[in-house]
Parts: structure tokens; C-alpha cells; sequence
């Protein structure tokens, strides 16, 4: 698996506060990688960082295999696009302007793709509205414009639908997956809204007291929050054998409890049983959450 950006024992001290701590990451090229951790977890620093808003106190990174502590790592850095807890608009500006200046800044020079970078987030029609204006999900999506100048390859984005309505929270998704799958970009993104996240991530990674603790794709997490048919019996023993049999996966849980992890027909499942002698006494449709994954993980919601 092919990786543009990753860390290496990363960590950064403020005084003798470690905001980050041997903390490694690997994102995978094409990815939509969720970056998952309560507040003060480090996700923010983290960001700031790779950014190279701020230095680490000791370890390293590398964006397209240049290691921070290479000159290079300012070309590499080219290559991102990132919106940092909020966009950075000029709210007396209007949406063109906006991104006018930003060309400046990234010293490109002209404004060629300007029109199209507007279509693209539906901001096209503004004309002269300035952006202080804007509702909410069209800042969001006029940041999001700000950060595709200079055509990254990569996307940081820290809570890019905070506060969104449903409306513009579905914008912002849309506009994520088409950049994605149409123009190729890898994303990084810092999510309170796991549900939303869900929908969308390919790749997660799971911050918990200022370092990784898990990172998994998303075929593999969706394995371990696989939709399951817990059952209640009286006769363990035959419905094994029975489960067996028909080459159902299932999982013993105690001595009257079984998992089946296969989409079932439960009336008929109960008549095969009882034939069996085998009472089906009760039985329930489960299935984790990403949000009960993550807390299973870190020990537990007293944990958050």
C-alpha cells in the first residue's frame, strides 16, 4: 500500500505538556482517512503540524516520502489544501476576490481555473455578494474553494461541518466524494460527527491520550461492526450442531446465548430447532456503532 503521508514517533511539548506522543500514521494514497479522538486528544496540533503551521519537538514526518526535516518538505507541502478549525475568508470580499488573493499568496499567476473551482462548490452565481453574507454552509464551501487553489492532491480538513445545517452538511459530503473520486485527492479529516463520517471514510485512524491507537481500513472496521442475530436457546448443544451443519457462522457467547452472523430466515431457523428440541426463547438484531467502537476502544464512554 502506497502511503503520502506519515509519521514517525511524532510529538510535540508545550512545556512540559505533551499534546502529541509517539504518534504514527499512515495515510493511504486516494484515501478518505477519518481522523477520530475526543477533545484534547491532539487532533488540531496534529494538523497544525503536518501543516507545518508549527514544528515537532521530536520525530518526523514525511508528505510524498520528503521528510519534514528535508528542505524539500516545502515543495511537498505545496501539495496540501487545509481548512483549520475555520476558513480563512476575508469577509468583506467577495467570493472571487477571495480566491484572487489566495492565488497571490500561493504565487500563482493567473487566475485561469478561478470560475471553475466556484461551479464546482456551486458558488459561481454569487456575483458581487460579499462573503460576510454567506450563510453558513456556502463559507464552508467558499473555504473549501480557498483550499483547492494551487490544485492540491491532498485535503486537511478539521470539522468541516460544524455547526452545518442537514442541508449543507450533505453539500459538504457530496463535494467531498466527487473530489475524491473525480479529481483523485486524499483527504484527511477531523470529525466530531461519526454517523456523517461513516458515510464517507475510507480509512480511519483513532486518537486516544495524544497518540494512534488503532488505524483500519474501512472493509475491515465494517467486519467488526457486522450486523449480527443474537438468539436465547435451551439447548445449546443442538443448536450448534444444527448451525454446523448448514455452514452458518455464529459465535457462543454463554451457555444459552449465540451470535449468528449471516442475514437468516428466524421463523424458519426456530421451526428447524424445535424439531431438534432446541426452544428458541428469545432473540435480537445487534450491531455496533462507530461511535461504540471507538469508545470500546479507549476504555469506555468515562473515558470521552
Amino acid at each position: 500500500m502506497e502511503y503520502i503521508l506519515e509519521t514517525n514517533n511524532l510529538e510535540k511539548k508545550y512545556g512540559n505538556f505533551k499534546a502529541i506522543s509517539n504518534l504514527n500514521m499512515h495515510i493511504p494514497k486516494g484515501a478518505i482517512y477519518g481522523l477520530i479522538g475526543k477533545n484534547g486528544s491532539g487532533k488540531t496540533t496534529l494538523i497544525r503540524l503536518l501543516c507545518g503551521l508549527q514544528k515537532p519537538t521530536l520525530g518526523n514526518y514525511s508528505i510524498y516520502g520528503i521528510s519534514n526535516e528535508n528542505k524539500k518538505i516545502i515543495e511537498s507541502r505545496k501539495r496540501i489544501g487545509a481548512i483549520i478549525e475555520s476558513p480563512s475568508l476575508c469577509l468583506d470580499m467577495t467570493a472571487e476576490d477571495n480566491l484572487k488573493k489566495q492565488c497571490k499568496i500561493v504565487g500563482l499567476p493567473n487566475f485561469d481555473n478561478l470560475y471553475k473551482i466556484l461551479k464546482f462548490v456551486r458558488l459561481d452565481n454569487t456575483g458581487k455578494k460579499k462573503a460576510k453574507y454567506f450563510s453558513l454552509g456556502m463559507k464552508q464551501r467558499l473555504g473549501l474553494a480557498i483550499a483547492l487553489v494551487g490544485n492540491p492532491d491532498i485535503l486537511i480538513l478539521d470539522e468541516p461541518i460544524n455547526g452545518l445545517d442537514p442541508n449543507g452538511i450533505i453539500e459538504i459530503r457530496e463535494l467531498i466524494l466527487k473530489l475524491n473520486k473525480e479529481k483523485g485527492i486524499t483527504f484527511l479529516i477531523s470529525s466530531h460527527y461519526l454517523d456523517e463520517l461513516s458515510k464517507i471514510a475510507t480509512f480511519y485512524g483513532f486518537m486516544d491520550k495524544s497518540r494512534i491507537v488503532k488505524e483500519i481500513s474501512k472493509d475491515d472496521l465494517e467486519q467488526n461492526l457486522k450486523k449480527r442475530i443474537q438468539i436465547n436457546v435451551n439447548n445449546l448443544k443442538e443448536c450448534v450442531k444444527y448451525l454446523e451443519e448448514n455452514n452458518i457462522p455464529y459465535k457462543v457467547i454463554s451457555n444459552n446465548i449465540i451470535d449468528i452472523y449471516e442475514k437468516i430466515n428466524v421463523t424458519q431457523l426456530v421451526m428447524a430447532l424445535s424439531k431438534r428440541d432446541c426452544i428458541v426463547n428469545n432473540f435480537q438484531e445487534k450491531g455496533e456503532t462507530l461511535e461504540n467502537y471507538y469508545l470500546n476502544l479507549i476504555g469506555g464512554a468515562e473515558n470521552v
